[in-house]
């Protein structure tokens, strides 16, 4: 099983289309908690949480988990205390498995490469984005029809790992968006993004939406 699983991580970074991407995780979703949850030691929706807690989100405010998966995310803001949250992915069959943590109020599919999102304007309190935007997954203009979601004054946390960060379009859209003020810094925070695997290491940041 972790051979197979092993496989299944090194060749998330070679995706190249959504069709590609959406047979990949269709392929990983069994296995998924096991290998990047458990051998790989993901940190990055404990962190992602606790800094939305840090920020002050009341805990009844309704939170979008982009990008959930198999629901790691979600049973993350669950155990921070918070108990709205709905989720939204690619991949059905992740979002099966996403379904069966009952971490989730709602579900439903989404590319986020290609909006609208399936929620009005303003609807929620908090966006997060865990491990969303990297090569060949969720480019970093997704995050315009995030923001769209979010109500004034919501928070957008997005969690990601150094080296799509350090490719330079990620910081670009937020400094944008910065000085279009559609939102304002809150917090950022560098820390562990895989605990197990020498070196690896990513970013959570949490915006305010003006």
């Amino acid at each position: 099983m972790a051979d197979e699983s092993k496989r299944y991580f090194d060749k998330a970074y070679d995706l190249r289309t959504t069709a590609e991407t959406r047979r990949h995780y269709a392929d990983w979703a069994e296995v998924y908690d096991l290998e990047v949850g458990e051998e790989k030691g993901y940190r990055q929706p404990a962190r992602c949480a606790a800094a939305l807690k840090a920020a002050g989100l009341t805990m009844d405010a309704p939170i979008l988990d982009v990008g959930c998966g198999t629901g790691l995310s979600g049973r993350a803001l669950r155990a921070a205390g918070f108990g709205s949250v709905d989720g939204c992915d690619l991949s059905p069959e992740m979002l099966e498995r996403a379904r069966a943590s009952g971490a989730y109020r709602r579900l439903f599919e989404a590319d986020l490469n290609r909006p609208p999102l399936d929620a009005a304007d303003g609807q929620y309190g908090a966006a997060t984005c865990v491990g969303v935007f990297s090569f060949g997954h969720v480019m970093p203009d997704a995050i315009d029809d995030i923001c769209r979601v979010l109500r004034p004054g919501g928070y957008l946390v997005i969690g990601l790992n150094d080296h799509f960060y350090e490719e330079g379009r990620f910081p670009a859209k937020l400094a944008a968006l910065e000085d279009a003020h559609t939102i304002e810094p809150v917090s950022r925070e560098h820390g562990l993004h895989l605990a197990n695997v020498e070196g690896s290491t990513g970013w959570v940041f949490v915006h305010r939406k003006v």
